[in-house]
């Protein structure tokens, strides 16, 4: 696959067609309308489309954490026509839990990174936790009894707050919820101490002054929150972040690769993906194919290694 995606920078040879699509163009999106994952989709289809000939179409196959999507772009053609919106949860956190029908660093040919979503430990405002330490201290001094939410198991949300029990020398208790919003709402009602959430869902409440953010697991303070810390600021050397990107079925053809690389590449600086990141605040998150794919790796890697510390 390395192999493949290294030609994304080579010209095609002389007297070579380059690949151009012929039909609608399938970009599968393992989430809900609507959801934060459909949003960024439709944003960077919407800046993308003109350099295509034909439509790009969002279809969504929505459950069990992105990896229906997964598989079904895992098990499709590699021509081109169906690409998977991945790297976040169905990529790099649930393979570390639990045996998925595909394997995620050998069944896809990745393409493009457009993004990466902060991952925010957050508490309820009137809670006497200020920074990670304050939950790792209580935790401390009651293992097994200081409560985090997670959008499910085995999703990013979960692997977070394992990676910073390993990181810390403490057992948090895991509570999972059938999506991030439940979860949020009962770090609300006091029925847990603290959830993992993205910046889209928890805006509103931030500014409301009814939710806190003590820390973000990226390597950057995050540009809308910049007085909230790192958790490698408070040390803990733990990078969680919620990467998407265009991942092809593996031993997608290098002209093809190159194709949808390059057109993204230049949504990356359209007007519909521009609003769309001013809105969440983000920095620019782009990566090519390898690089891509070394990433996810990496996050893969140190998720399966704090499973192994956590089980």
């Amino acid at each position: 696959m390395l192999g493949i995606l290294a030609a994304l920078g080579i010209a095609a040879p002389t007297g070579a067609l380059a690949w151009q699509p012929t039909k609608p163009i399938q970009l599968i999106v393992g989430y809900a309308p609507g959801g934060g994952s459909d949003v960024q989709a439709r944003a960077i289809a919407a800046g993308a489309q003109a350099c295509y000939g034909t439509p790009l179409v969002i279809i969504n196959k929505a459950g069990a954490a992105g990896t229906i999507a997964a598989q079904e772009v895992a098990l499709a053609s590699p021509d081109g026509y169906t690409l998977l919106l991945g790297g976040g949860s169905e990529s790099t956190s649930v393979p570390a839990h639990r045996k998925t029908p595909y394997d995620p660093r050998t069944d896809f040919t990745p393409i493009i990174r457009l993004s990466v979503g902060s991952q925010f430990l957050v508490v309820n405002a009137k809670s006497s936790y200020k920074t990670a330490r304050d939950l790792v201290e209580a935790a401390k001094a009651k293992p097994g009894q200081i409560a985090h939410g997670s959008s499910g198991v085995g999703s990013l949300a979960h692997s977070l707050p394992l990676l910073l029990a390993r990181q810390a020398g403490v057992k948090f208790k895991h509570v999972p919820y059938q999506g991030g919003a439940p979860a949020i709402q009962a770090v609300l009602a006091d029925q847990l101490d603290f959830t993992v959430a993205a910046p889209e869902e928890i805006q509103g409440q931030v500014e409301a002054g009814i939710l806190r953010i003590v820390a973000v697991a990226s390597a950057e303070r995050n540009p809308g929150y910049p007085n909230v810390e790192t958790l490698r600021e408070a040390g803990y050397e733990v990078l969680v972040e919620n990467m998407k990107g265009w991942l092809g079925p593996k031993n997608l053809p290098a002209d093809v690769a190159k194709f949808h690389h390059d057109c993204f590449r230049k949504a990356l600086s359209s007007q519909p993906w521009m609003d769309y990141q001013k809105r969440l605040t983000e920095r620019d998150g782009y990566l090519n194919g390898p690089d891509f794919e070394a990433d996810m790796a990496k996050l893969f890697k140190g998720i399966s290694a704090g499973m192994s510390d956590q089980k």
